[in-house]
């Protein structure tokens, strides 16, 4: 379960390929792992995936030797709690705007004396038998990321990095386009001026810096690799599947 890597990973800005997980179940999970991917991120925010699929979920992906990571369906205690008491790696946290709110995160995340995080007593912590070695492990090793959704993220990113705990802030692309009214529209000069901000401002800060790249070409990773981006989502299951199935249907039909 305890995957020390990926944190590290990003300490030194290290290049990980992850996915999103949507649907829930292990041969996806299993044929992903059989790709090579680093990380795999269960989505709360967007899916019908319950807490009891969570747990087994990353149990799934650990086993496969892949770091497994929640992007929580808000900044929001109980639920950050709850995926963390399950085992999960780590937490990706949606739309965070101001250097508090990552704090808050951070708090919901952490063990006093740096958080507030309640105790519990479950899969993470060996159900009794392993608090003290997964404190001590989650003390070092928890990742916890920073989703930048809203072009507020954007303005205030500098403060969001210097938070204490932020491992990592990562893109969203669509939400950050639809913040500036112009929902899916990447390429537009007002999205593209937000990203080369996030850039510039992660660059000077020399922190990790993440993307969801949503479309399955692995042209489009390598393009933001090149522009400095180490830790990125490329696309989701249901898009690796079902691009190449329409596809191929596509050239059937002709």
């Amino acid at each position: 379960m305890k995957n020390t890597t990926l944190k590290q990973k990003l300490k030194d800005k290290q290049n990980t390929i992850g996915s999103w997980i949507t649907i829930p179940h292990q041969s996806v999970i299993d044929i992903l792992a059989e790709a090579g991917f680093d990380w795999l991120c269960i989505d709360l925010e967007h899916t019908a995936i319950d807490y009891n699929e969570v747990q087994v979920l990353i149990g799934f992906i650990q086993a496969r030797g892949m770091a497994a990571l929640v992007r929580v369906s808000k900044n929001e205690e109980v639920v950050i709690k709850r995926v963390l008491d399950s085992g999960a790696d780590g937490i990706v946290v949606p739309m965070i705007c101001t250097a508090d709110e990552a704090k808050q995160a951070v708090e919901y995340a952490k063990y006093p004396p740096v958080g507030k995080r309640g105790v519990g007593l479950n899969r993470a912590q060996r159900y009794g038998f392993g608090f003290e070695d997964y404190r001590k492990w989650a003390d070092d090793n928890l990742v916890i990321v920073a989703q930048i959704e809203h072009y507020e993220g954007v303005n205030n990113l500098a403060s969001i990095i210097d938070t204490p705990g932020i491992d990592g802030v990562f893109i969203g692309p669509y939400d950050l386009s639809s913040s500036l009214g112009i929902p899916g529209q990447f390429n537009e000069p007002v999205v593209q001026d937000a990203l080369r901000k996030f850039e510039n401002i992660c660059t000077e800060k020399n922190f990790s810096m993440g993307y969801h790249v949503i479309d399955p070409d692995f042209e489009l990773v390598k393009a933001k690799n090149d522009v400095g981006y180490n830790f990125i989502a490329f696309s989701t299951d249901f898009l690796f599947m079902g691009r190449k199935a329409f596809t191929e249907m596509q050239n059937l039909k002709k």
